[in-house]
């Protein structure tokens, strides 16, 4: 197994060299940000649970650990991370799972990436291991630190090993079949979402919402009475299907661009198709119009628009940040690695 001794060697050596190293696990998420740059800095070796006490609903990993093997782990105690990462390959890391911040069907209704890392250990530009928040709410100790390595994609540091925290599955759980026009359901999800109903995960896809109830017996009974619509037998694989993108609407080599907006905005016209998710807030969009267009109609609405796969990356993955928010990104990049050598290009 690789050793915290043999990744400081490395680092350190990088950044005297100033040579550029591309942190990489599984390689599931390759393809996700704007370039690749530098030698490989293989993560899998650094692997296994630390510590996972069921009881206190945290688990603890190093960076290596297969996501397989964390949520097998998970479900022989009836528990699951309640962001519903995905995988997109069988070779995904935990740390991968991390460090690009992306969420399942489930994050609209029970959080984010971020709102789950308790604590974490960063190996940073300097080759020193740096520690981060805790294994429980209370210790808050740096803990801002800890959910902002969320999303960073690995151009903060290497990742060696995050708490997490965990939930109980759901005791029941039942999907609805409703046909509907995307202006009805919007105006149905929004509606539903200010009510105590057990949502837990929803989409809309040409004229077809799926909502999906987890809780108590009693409540999804009385959340499906409440609602109607035609209950999906053996739903769970469609929702795997959608988390993963192995459904029709996600094939293809043309460019996918996933949209973040206010839940209530109603219908965008962008002269392709969509797919929409979480209650309304996040739209995944196939459209043949070019980038600034795009993004321009998704900020007129308060939201901002991710070029997420295929596509001219020369456009810019992510929007461009505004200039205070892009000085915070400059100097937390130069606190945390001042030879710039971790993943550099990968955001900005």
């Amino acid at each position: 197994m690789q050793s915290i001794e043999q990744f400081q060697e490395r680092v350190r050596a990088a950044a005297a060299d100033k040579q550029a190293l591309r942190i990489r696990g599984g390689g599931s998420k390759d393809w996700y940000g704007q370039r690749l740059e530098g030698e490989i800095l293989d993560t899998r070796g650094y692997r296994g649970i630390v510590d996972y006490e069921p009881t206190e609903l945290v688990i603890t990993a190093r960076c290596g650990t297969p996501l397989s093997e964390i949520e097998a782990v998970l479900a022989e105690r009836n528990q699951m991370l309640a962001f519903e990462p995905p995988h997109f390959s069988e070779n995904a890391t935990l740390g991968g799972a991390i460090a690009a911040g992306l969420a399942g069907p489930r994050r609209a209704y029970g959080g984010g990436v971020r709102d789950f890392v308790l604590g974490a250990k960063l190996l940073d530009g300097k080759g020193d291991v740096l520690s981060f928040g805790g294994q429980v709410m209370k210790n808050v100790a740096g803990y801002d630190v800890a959910r902002m390595l969320a999303g960073s994609l690995g151009t903060l540091g290497l990742l060696l090993e995050v708490s997490v925290k965990v939930l109980p599955r759901p005791l029941a759980d039942t999907t609805l079949r409703l046909e509907m026009s995307e202006i009805d359901a919007i105006r149905r999800l929004n509606e539903w979402g200010g009510q105590p109903l057990p949502l837990s995960a929803s989409f809309w896809h040409s004229g077809v919402l799926l909502l999906r109830l987890s809780g108590a017996q009693a409540a999804v009974d009385a959340a499906v009475r409440l609602i109607g619509g035609e209950v999906v037998e053996h739903a769970a694989s469609c929702w795997e299907e959608l988390r993963e993108q192995r459904l029709p609407f996600f094939g293809g080599e043309d460019a996918l661009w996933r949209l973040s907006v206010p839940s209530t905005t109603g219908a965008i016209v962008l002269g392709g198709v969509q797919l929409i998710e979480w209650g309304g807030a996040q739209r995944w969009l196939r459209s043949e119009l070019d980038a600034a267009t795009i993004r321009r109609s998704v900020a007129a609405v308060g939201g901002h628009a991710t070029l997420f796969r295929g596509g001219d990356k020369s456009v810019g993955v992510f929007d461009t940040l505004q200039p205070a928010l892009a000085r915070i990104h400059e100097r937390l990049k130069a606190s945390f690695d001042p030879a710039h050598i971790f993943n550099p290009g990968r955001m900005y």
